[in-house]
This record gives structure tokens, sequence and C-alpha cells, in this order.
């Protein structure tokens, strides 16, 4: 089993930068990769970045540029930063890992973020 907890979320006016923090806990040795997913209201949940095991990253195209997925191994924590946030980043932000030999897939509670024009 693999806890995460996220924190981080909010307001901000378009242009504005966040943080989010995912912390993990449990099985944290059977992790293969964690990343980020947000789901706006009406819309599928979407992969927004993602970061492996190995330190291998991969992004979003909406979001390339501006948001940046990284890792505490000392922590068990990986961030997102978020920079030159847009009207339409506006969602729930989900934690994400997937875990052991059949990539089982674990889930924070999610974070709003909310980006004002």
């Amino acid at each position: 089993q693999v806890q995460l907890v996220e924190s981080g979320g909010g307001l901000v006016q378009a242009g504005g930068s966040l943080r989010l923090s995912c912390a993990a806990s449990g099985s944290i040795r059977n992790i293969n990769a964690m990343g980020w997913y947000r789901q706006a209201p009406g819309k599928q949940r979407e992969l927004v970045a993602a970061i492996t095991r190995g330190g291998s990253t991969n992004y979003a195209d909406s979001v390339k540029g501006r948001f940046t997925i990284s890792r505490d191994n000392a922590k068990n924590t990986v961030y997102l930063q978020m920079n030159s946030l847009k009207p339409e980043d506006t969602a729930v932000y989900y934690c994400n890992a997937v875990a052991g030999g059949l990539g089982y897939n674990y889930w924070g509670q999610g974070t709003q973020v909310t980006v004002s024009s």
C-alpha cells in the first residue's frame, strides 16, 4: 500500500505560480513512477507530468515549458512547479503513484488549483 498526501493548491492570478507537493508513505520502495494528473469540470482526467524511478520525465504538451516535475528522494516527495499559469490550468490536481510488478495505481485526495483571469 502507498499513501499519497498532496498540498499546495490554491487561487492564483493568471501569470502567477504555484508549487504542489505530494508526500508518499507506505510501500514506497515499490513505486516505479509518480506523476500529476488533473481534472477540470466536465472533462476527463489527464496526465500533466510524470517522473520515473530513474528520473525520466514527460509532460503534457499544454504545460511544457511552464511546469516542472521534480522529486526529493530523502523526503519521499514529488513536486510540481507551475509557472505562467493560465485560466485553463484550473482543475483538481491529483498525485499518482504506479507501484508493484502489475503497475497498480495509487491516488491522492486531490488539491484544487484555480487560476483567475
